[in-house]
């Protein structure tokens, strides 16, 4: 009795152990399922960014640097023994001194202003290349997101069909082995069919939200573990609304593009390479240092004492020789400059390219996404309807309800698609129409790039 007392007390407790472990994993599940909407993904891919930390400290060292280039050489302190005779006794000749020397080198022209300058407007790029990454951050996020909902997204208008066909099925089955028997073998069959083929979407479906989902993850681990808002994100901003309102002229959206933070940073490059040019012109000036030197003398033999000396001088660096040094390397810096101005020639021509194919690829996206919701879907949603009452009342083929239950779907997932796809070319569109504030980026300091 005993013995069947404590097997009784120890299932009790277990039960009780199961109950609370299934009750913790159900709330943990319902936490695991909590929608995750494009913003927050953003946000979280921005968090888990260690690109804009290393361009934080990439500022920080630059910014560092230049104060450390706009200082003097450190002085050089020179300890001499001079004139010591081979006896080594210092007061057995007049010439001996025991002498200490301090030097100090200046370096050529505004050598260190101008590399001052240089550091800082290379530090005055970070700001804008981390407006590019978030940007450009951004739009990934955006385009995976999106592709993680047409999947989900998919995936529900599939599941919602397999009931219908579900019913179809069990309609047909009844119809099949009822005494009317209107209802044929083969409709049977074409109906399981078609459901198997539907369980076939949705697992392919799966698969592919799976794979944006882990793609995403890379960016955003969150994703990994949650599904997307099944409401569809709306990216149209104003930009967007003006760039496809008006019909922008070449030199109209190049000047809209001066401000995008991949051609400011272009500007900022450029400015860097032309204090470059202004350094190797410094070049041409000569370098100077400066020494002082006090010399001690001992006594002479005869026990009189001498007087202490005082030497000082100045160093010229004599820039003769500069056809093979100084104007080689003012004809490189200018080279360079000439190359960084090519450079962003090229930046600002390849985003007006991009944001003229997304224009138009927007333009038709939105007539085919309002010629599928005003017509197409209305359409066949009518044929299926229409086909499907008329197999029911005997006067339809069954093949033909199933087929435009089948287009029905397919036009649907087509417009899922279209408005997806539509999304994405406004996430792409937002990005060339960034734009950063040139004043803001040449005075940008470090202690304000976390409010950027």
């Amino acid at each position: 009795m005993f013995t069947s007392i404590i097997c009784c007390w120890w299932r009790k407790a277990t039960i009780s152990l199961l109950g609370a472990l299934i009750a913790l994993l159900s709330q943990s599940s319902l936490a695991d399922s909590t929608p995750l909407t494009l913003e927050k993904a953003v946000v979280l891919a921005f968090e888990m960014d260690p690109w804009l930390e290393g361009s934080h400290q990439t500022q920080l060292a630059l910014q560092e640097e230049a104060i450390a280039v706009d200082s003097l050489p450190d002085p050089q302190l020179s300890l001499l023994a001079m004139n010591v005779p081979t006896s080594y006794d210092v007061n057995q000749e007049s010439m001996t001194q025991m002498a200490v020397a301090v030097s100090q080198q200046f370096p050529r022209g505004r050598s260190r202003a101008l590399s001052r300058q240089q550091k800082e407007t290379m530090a005055a790029m970070e700001p804008l290349r981390r407006a590019e990454r978030k940007a450009s951050v951004r739009a990934s996020v955006s385009h995976l997101y999106l592709d993680a909902y047409l999947a989900q997204a998919s995936r529900a208008l599939i599941e919602k069909d397999r009931t219908l066909f579900s019913q179809l099925v069990d309609a047909a089955e009844a119809q099949y082995t009822s005494a009317s028997g209107r209802a044929r073998q083969q409709d049977l069959i074409r109906a399981q069919l078609e459901l198997i083929r539907l369980e076939d979407r949705l697992t392919v479906m799966a698969q592919e939200q799976e794979v944006a989902q882990q793609q995403l993850a890379e960016l955003t681990p969150a994703a990994a573990y949650q599904p997307v808002d099944p409401n569809l994100p709306d990216l149209m901003t104003d930009g967007a609304k003006q760039l496809i309102s008006s019909r922008s002229t070449p030199e109209a959206l190049y000047a809209q593009l001066e401000n995008h933070p991949t051609v400011l940073a272009a500007d900022r490059s450029i400015d860097s390479v032309a204090l470059g040019v202004d350094l190797a012109r410094q070049k041409y000036r000569p370098g100077f240092g400066l020494r002082a030197q006090y010399g001690y003398r001992a006594e002479d033999t005869d026990g009189r004492s001498r007087d202490d000396v005082i030497s000082l001088g100045m160093t010229f660096d004599l820039p003769l020789f500069r056809r093979n040094r100084q104007d080689r390397q003012v004809s490189a810096a200018l080279a360079r400059e000439a190359a960084a101005r090519t450079e962003r020639s090229l930046i600002i021509r390849e985003l007006v390219s991009r944001l003229h194919a997304d224009r138009a690829e927007l333009t038709s996206l939105n007539q085919r996404k309002a010629l599928y919701e005003e017509q197409l879907l209305p359409q066949m949603a009518q044929q299926s309807d229409a086909s499907l009452a008329a197999y029911n009342n005997a006067d339809g083929d069954f093949s033909e309800a199933v087929r435009a239950r089948i287009a029905e779907l397919d036009a649907k997932i087509d417009a899922l698609a279209i408005s997806v796809a539509r999304e994405q070319t406004l996430a792409r569109i937002n990005y060339l129409l960034t734009r950063s504030d040139p004043s803001v980026a040449s005075t940008a300091h470090i202690e304000g790039a976390g409010n950027e």
